[in-house]
């Protein structure tokens, strides 16, 4: 789930009284956006995209204004707009109203959870409102802290200087920037972002961050997310009825991220583990119709819901049933696969037969009894299989369920169908 703009982070940003920009949300009434403008000479107009969507600057999305009726022309063209980010067409639903800050200095600052560095990790450059890509190396600090004691005030200091900033917008910020830790750490966020933090004078001769724009990621597998009750349309942008319905499984236990890949795609494939998911993503391309990683050791009645979920969406287009992870080190395989072998035996007796093989690669705890239930199931069903072990390699299975399905397409999905007296 992600946040961008000041409309909710405003709100958040308030939480650790961290300066930021006046913002109107698209109710505000003329009176009141009139007021704004008078109070600090021009508003920003920026449509409101649920979920994180950005690079609606360079994209003309945002409008300017130093008048109401030049305000709203602007809520005019931007109040039902469209933007398209890759292949992904996003509709804004309302604006806001950002009251602007002029400033001599601004700033980028980002707080995200490093991989590289294995700890939190702040981004840091004095040369912000722009992409921190496009910026020279030497102009940027990437610094990770521990995260037991906290990002400290030395750690903004020691970062700006080592930039050659400006020295008076050191101190300022190294007062402010620490505020965003607690943030960051107490309500279950991945990322932060402030682009840009503009440096006011706000009063007479001190320098005063302020926040211009927000931008935010949640684990939404953290219950400290549940503190801020955000509203929970926030995690529903663009989801199909079957990426919805699976969202509604999202517990601390056991993950259910799922996206579809193609909906017309002739393999189902219930991934395990991240590297397999990117391992299987990239290979089957569009032959696979969804992205999903359904490890954590699931229970038994989540996993098998999961299951029911993508056999009721996908499987009378689906030609392979492709079950497929890595060597678990914590998930039952036993309990795994017993839940999926039983939501497909109760959908073949709910709905009937429908011509399908099935190619399971897996490995880890309970593998053999896990296995063996799936094996008899399939028995039971008539339908053809092939298991491979932990000693497989993963690369090879893949290009054995890419075979299923093409032999499938040549005339075994037709052959299957006389042997279980359906339709092809």
């Amino acid at each position: 789930m992600n946040i961008s703009g000041l409309l909710y982070g405003a709100k958040l940003l308030d939480i650790v009284e961290f300066p930021r920009a006046e913002v109107l949300g698209p109710e505000a009434s003329d009176h009141e956006i009139k007021d704004l403008i008078a109070r600090v000479g021009e508003v920003f107009i920026k449509p409101n995209f649920s979920g994180g969507i950005g690079k609606k600057g360079k994209a003309g999305l945002i409008g300017r204004a130093k008048d109401l009726k030049t305000a709203i022309k602007e809520k005019e063209r931007l109040y039902f707009t469209t933007h398209q980010v890759g292949t992904n067409v996003y509709k804004s639903n309302g604006v806001t109203y950002e009251g602007a800050v002029p400033a001599e200095h601004e700033v980028y600052f980002s707080i995200n959870d490093s991989t590289r560095f294995r700890a939190p990790t702040i981004t840091l450059t004095h040369l912000g409102g722009m992409d921190i890509e496009e910026l020279p190396k030497d102009k940027v600090a990437h610094i990770p802290f521990d995260p037991l004691t906290g990002l400290k005030s030395f750690v903004i200091t020691n970062a700006l200087s080592d930039l050659k900033a400006p020295r008076e917008i050191i101190s300022p910020l190294a007062q402010n920037l620490p505020k965003l830790w607690d943030l960051f750490h107490h309500y279950g966020m991945t990322t932060l972002e402030l682009n840009p933090i503009r440096m006011s004078q706000r009063r007479p001769g001190a320098l005063t961050p302020v926040a211009c724009d927000f931008k935010c990621g949640f684990d939404r597998d953290d219950p400290r997310v549940k503190r801020l009750n955000l509203p929970d349309d926030l995690a529903a942008v663009d989801y199909s009825d079957f990426e919805q319905e699976i969202n509604q499984l999202r517990t601390y236990q056991g993950q259910s991220d799922v996206s579809v890949i193609n909906a017309n795609g002739t393999i189902l494939a219930p991934t395990f583990g991240g590297g397999a998911n990117s391992l299987v993503t990239e290979f089957l391309g569009d032959d696979a119709i969804i992205s999903s990683d359904f490890g954590g050791n699931p229970p038994y009645e989540k996993m098998r819901e999961v299951m029911r979920i993508c056999l009721k969406h996908w499987l009378k287009q689906s030609n392979v049933l492709f079950i497929i992870g890595g060597k678990a080190n914590n998930t039952d395989i036993f309990v795994t696969f017993r839940a999926m072998a039983d939501a497909l035996r109760e959908y073949f007796n709910a709905h009937g037969p429908t011509p399908l093989y099935v190619v399971i690669g897996r490995g880890g705890p309970n593998l053999s009894r896990g296995l063996l239930v799936f094996k008899d199931v399939l028995d039971a069903l008539g339908l053809p299989y092939r298991i491979f072990a932990f000693d497989s390699s993963m690369t090879d299975v893949v290009h054995y369920a890419q075979a299923a399905d093409k032999w499938m397409k040549e005339g075994g999905r037709a052959l299957l169908a006389k042997k279980l007296g359906v339709t092809a």
